[in-house]
């Protein structure tokens, strides 16, 4: 059956509601970040700052480089959770199938509603206009009978803009993506299916499910399926966490391995404090440790166990440090992140009927 999926995306969030509540901000660049001063990134921007090449993840210094005319807020974290559960309660009056993404961002499955005729177009209108009238920021929606087709749609005519993919326009138009637009493909992958001459999703077409799967491995399976615009993957109201992590920029880099193990324990016990709020629901699988040396170079590793131990993570970071040349670790450690892998324990997993 053809599901009727929309997914919504707020148009630069954080940067909308600063200009919302200030409209001076309009029509000069503006991002959200932390200081330039110290160890700041980009959370996001608006669109006069993206001309200057501005984006999320860029480090505020460098951001002031492109653009010295360039207006940094710290942010306001509390009122934009409060702006999206209004987005999302706008959402909830056409489905109770919503499966948010993150803030400003979520998909919607309208397949059995009634309203607007059923119509996806016409309700992806409706809670665009409704948005903007009631909210005071815009939104850009794309329409399809999956959610990968859906989200590529959104991001077609931002900002403020629909746009509608009909079940027989999936393979041509899925035909012109880039594999990059494949969830999942990061720059590594997209660098290896490039290797071997593949670009965009019709460059995959010539090949069988099986010579994908034996180039690609698990990748395969999903390339096969995207490669036509397809993915059977339902909205879900109600998604399983798969981790849960913490991490600290330092102001100045950690230059020593006893300063980065002292570093770890406050990073545990704010590791600890948001665990204790899925721990009733989720079992521990495995423990993560993340570090990101002066160079920007980032190593990870993971323990897999059932138990959380200060200990544990002390090792991991000794055996990160110890992968690191004597040049990055002479120049310190800018990052250090710990994480859970987590998953639903046994006793929650629903049994077989006979």
């Amino acid at each position: 059956m053809n599901r009727k999926i929309i997914h919504c995306d707020c148009d630069c969030f954080y940067a909308a509601v600063e200009m919302r509540d200030e409209p001076s901000y309009c029509h000069r660049p503006i991002a959200i970040g932390g200081a330039a001063n110290g160890r700041g990134v980009i959370a996001t921007c608006n669109y006069p700052a993206r001309k200057f090449g501005i984006h999320s993840a860029m480090p505020s210094a460098q951001a002031l480089r492109a653009c010295p005319q360039l207006l940094i807020l710290p942010g306001r974290m509390a009122l934009y959770k409060a702006v999206s559960h209004q987005v999302m309660a706008i959402f909830q009056r056409y489905s109770d199938i919503i499966e948010p993404l993150s803030l400003d961002e979520a998909f919607i499955d309208v397949t059995e509603s009634t309203l607007c005729d059923g119509s996806a177009t016409r309700i992806a209108q409706q809670i665009r206009a409704e948005v903007e009238a009631e909210v005071g920021i815009t939104i850009s929606a794309g329409v399809a009978s999956n959610k990968f087709i859906a989200k590529v749609a959104s991001d077609w005519r931002k900002p403020n803009g629909l746009f509608v993919v009909k079940p027989d326009e999936l393979a041509s138009f899925s035909a012109q993506l880039p594999v990059k637009k494949i969830p999942g493909i990061g720059p590594v992958s997209a660098a290896k299916l490039a290797a071997q001459g593949i670009h965009t999703c019709s460059d995959l077409r010539p090949y069988s499910e099986l010579e994908l799967a034996q180039k690609f491995g698990r990748m395969g399976q999903t390339l096969a399926l995207r490669r036509f615009g397809e993915d059977p993957r339902p909205v879900q109201a109600s998604r399983i966490r798969k981790s849960v992590s913490v991490e600290n920029t330092y102001a100045k880099n950690l230059t020593s391995a006893a300063e980065c193990c002292d570093a770890l324990t406050p990073l545990y016990a704010q590791l600890i404090e948001r665990w204790e709020k899925l721990s009733s629901h989720y079992a521990v699988g495995g423990l993560v440790l993340k570090l990101k040396f002066s160079d920007f170079s980032q190593l990870t590793r993971e323990h897999a166990t059932t138990d959380i131990d200060l200990n544990f993570f002390k090792q991991l970071f000794h055996v990160a440090f110890a992968s690191g040349n004597a040049q990055q670790q002479a120049q310190g450690v800018r990052l250090l992140g710990l994480g859970l892998k987590i998953k639903a324990p046994i006793t929650q997993q629903q049994l077989r009927l006979f």
